[in-house]
């Protein structure tokens, strides 16, 4: 991988993972999220929908 300012850059192995509570899959850290990581639940934006579609019913 290349080099970055700030050095090399951490394996995709390294880096955090959670599991989404819609699909039941694990969803890793993206640096979108990285001011917001403790607050992500969900691994995407469908999920987050069908999440609150159940919830409603």
């Amino acid at each position: 991988m290349p080099r970055n300012a700030n050095g090399q850059r951490p394996s995709k192995a390294d880096l955090p993972q959670k599991t989404c509570p819609a699909c039941n899959r694990p969803f890793s850290w993206r640096r979108k999220w990285k001011d917001c990581w403790d607050t992500v639940r969900y691994c995407s934006e469908r999920c987050r929908n069908q999440r609150s579609q159940k919830e409603r019913c």
